[in-house]
């Protein structure tokens, strides 16, 4: 592809992603393509010969785009939001474009002082004081997993990584039953095992691990001989927004000596708004969390957002410099490979930078107020709504709603079946959970675009499902 053939596709393409965001309202929020029906579209082998971008461009729109499901979509009520913001979006081109390898200070200068900048300027914005390092990496999933190769190799003495875990106590990891998968991920991959993972309970309308029953659970495992090496937090969990009393937690873990990790990927952007703080109180004093800007800030995914209190730690863990990765007579540099799991970095802090200066942080506090005060009026007639209750107190923009039609028919089964009535019409996207045991559908409000009327909106379209299903005005 030439310079000006290149130049003409990237305004087709620029022009097509305007389109395709100013429609977006207009389209079904989910995917309606049965298993396979994308593949069968598709030929078998690669082409031998090169293809026009007009065919390759036509069977995007032809073959792609039926089977994608839009998260920018303004109602779109499911998981937790991918926001891409337009500024986002424009930083990722111009990413793409340069195709750039930041490993290094050396390879992009630029990109590393930048990251430097952008994350600090979030430090800022969510209220950590100073003293808190960052670093930008791809998802909150990498960052647990460097959270938990630094408790280990600080539980055993920065020994793990040379002698491996034969010869060892077990190590032992404390979280609820609130917690991402992930959780459970990086304790499979760093070698402590999903058996080591110490299940605390929970109490309260918040779901918050047990204080009592955590330092119980500590003093246990000493005396059957394992080594505690760590706590995680949970602020804002997937399922129904737990939120844990980390200042509490924290407490325990001091007079054990382990390291804390505050899991704050969704919840963690609503700390720009002061008012939001005292949910993770406490979190300010932990050894490191994690909060995604590509989730309800507004950045494109990949961009999450990893904030090291003992920066020390976390490098003689996971720092390693041979010698084509050193910056030979820059000593003073920051290569932050050395910060995280993959050694290749995309250029992630230029979105990050992008969006902080478009939407500026009081931007981003009026959007997320509106995404909590519309949801909670949306769970507050729910709650009145002859047929509905709630399944968990509201939590920021997150609720979770039964509905029970009173005839004998209710239950896991009937859940589903509106569900699945709620998503194939097309109108908004929800999802399933479980709470105490019986299954619940979460809403949660977090699309840049959503507007009150789109939530309101919900009200209308689960209430009629659920009235189509019974049968009943």
């Amino acid at each position: 592809m030439d310079g000006e053939t290149f130049r003409h596709w990237a305004l087709q393409a620029a022009s097509w992603a305007a389109d395709y965001r100013a429609g977006l309202g207009e389209r079904p929020v989910r995917a309606a393509t049965r298993p396979g029906e994308i593949r069968a579209m598709l030929p078998p082998s690669p082409p031998e010969a090169a293809e026009a971008m007009e065919a390759i461009f036509a069977d995007f729109e032809r073959v792609v785009m039926p089977g994608m499901t839009h998260w920018q979509h303004p109602r779109f009520f499911a998981y937790f939001p991918a926001n891409a913001s337009p500024a986002s979006v424009i930083a990722e081109f111009l990413t793409a474009a340069m195709g750039a390898q930041c490993l290094l200070w050396q390879t992009s200068p630029a990109a590393t002082e930048l990251e430097t900048v952008a994350i600090d300027w979030l430090r800022q914005a969510v209220g950590l004081p100073e003293g808190w390092r960052g670093v930008i990496q791809d998802s909150a999933s990498s960052a647990t997993l460097a959270a938990f190769l630094t408790m280990r190799e600080r539980a055993l003495g920065f020994r793990g990584n040379g002698e491996g875990l034969c010869g060892h106590s077990r190590l032992r990891v404390y979280a609820s039953g609130e917690v991402h998968s992930s959780i459970d991920k990086a304790a499979w991959i760093s070698g402590i095992g999903g058996e080591n993972v110490v299940r605390i309970p929970t109490r309260g309308p918040r779901r918050a691990m047990d204080a009592g029953a955590l330092e119980a659970a500590i003093a246990a495992d000493l005396a059957a001989g394992f080594l505690p090496a760590g706590v995680v937090a949970c602020v804002g969990g997937t399922s129904v927004g737990a939120m844990d009393d980390v200042a509490a937690l924290v407490g325990v873990a001091r007079r054990h000596d382990l390291f804390v990790h505050v899991d704050a990927a969704w919840a963690g952007g609503a700390m720009v708004c002061p008012e939001f703080r005292p949910l993770w109180a406490g979190a300010e004093v932990a050894d490191s969390i994690v909060l995604n800007p590509h989730k309800w800030l507004g950045a494109q995914f990949d961009c999450s957002a990893h904030f090291i209190r003992d920066v020390d730690q976390h490098l003689r863990t996971l720092s390693i410099q041979p010698e084509y990765l050193r910056t030979h007579g820059h000593d003073e540099v920051t290569n932050y490979s050395e910060w995280s799991i993959q050694t290749g970095r995309r250029f992630r802090a230029l979105k990050l930078w992008f969006v902080l200066r478009a939407h500026g942080i009081e931007g981003l506090r009026e959007m997320i107020r509106n995404h909590v005060r519309w949801s909670q009026d949306l769970a507050r007639r729910f709650a009145a709504e002859p047929g509905f209750s709630l399944a968990c107190e509201p939590v920021l923009s997150l609720f979770a709603f039964r509905h029970d039609p009173g005839d004998g028919r209710g239950g896991d089964a009937h859940m589903l079946a509106l569900l699945q009535a709620v998503n194939d019409g097309g109108k908004i996207y929800l999802t399933p959970t479980r709470v105490d045991g019986h299954l619940a559908i979460r809403f949660q409000a977090g699309a840049m675009d959503t507007t009150q009327a789109d939530v309101d909106s919900a009200f209308d379209v689960i209430r009629d499902a659920a009235r189509a299903l019974t049968g009943r005005p």
